[in-house]
């Protein structure tokens, strides 16, 4: 192993990024709740570290907006809708990502399909130098196995995948802090 994904995340170094996560593509999403609670937990989280967060639609004319969970806490996130499937071949999320920090060298990726918009968008990532974090029960695909073998492909490339509660206590760090107590109890909640 190079060491390029050794040490813990900082929240500095963080954004979120949340792909396509529309009502009807995800009326057919294996999982489709457990993605979109776990979505929505990724985003309450992001708010309140302050995280920078990007989103985008496909073809929202044709797939409509985000499921209502989602789309009503979007607010004032940018989120353009695209036609390619890679997020960074899009013309206006990649002056998006040219406006983050210097400091994020992470995104973290939520949404939809994981064999074909995530894959193509962490890919993107990936050839920007930066570590695409696919959390798990935050992705999903019409069907499992190509699920499956998206993340296991993304993991070949360099993407690091793992649970939300896992990136969530990573970048909390310790207990005990006001944010802490601010953030357990949406996991509880998530988890209950």
């Amino acid at each position: 192993m190079d060491g390029k994904n050794i040490g813990l995340l900082r929240l500095e170094n963080c954004c979120l990024h949340l792909v396509d996560l529309q009502e009807s593509l995800m009326a057919q999403i294996h999982g489709k709740d457990r993605v979109a609670a776990t979505t929505k937990l990724m985003l309450q989280f992001a708010r309140i570290v302050k995280l920078p967060i990007i989103a985008n639609t496909q073809y929202k004319k044709g797939l409509g907006p985000y499921v209502a969970d989602l789309e009503s806490m979007m607010g004032d996130i940018p989120r353009p809708d695209k036609v390619e499937f890679g997020a960074l071949a899009n013309v206006q999320t990649r002056e998006l990502y040219g406006s983050l920090p210097e400091s994020v060298t992470t995104v973290i990726l939520c949404g939809v399909e994981s064999h074909i918009c995530i894959y193509q968008t962490a890919v993107g990532i990936l050839e920007m130098g930066k570590t695409p974090w696919i959390v798990a029960d935050a992705v999903s695909s019409r069907d499992v196995e190509n699920h499956q073998l998206a993340l296991q492909r993304l993991r070949d490339l360099g993407a690091v995948i793992g649970p939300a509660e896992m990136i969530i206590y990573e970048l909390l760090g310790r207990a005990g802090t006001p944010i802490f107590k601010e953030v357990l109890p949406l996991i509880i909640s998530h988890t209950s």
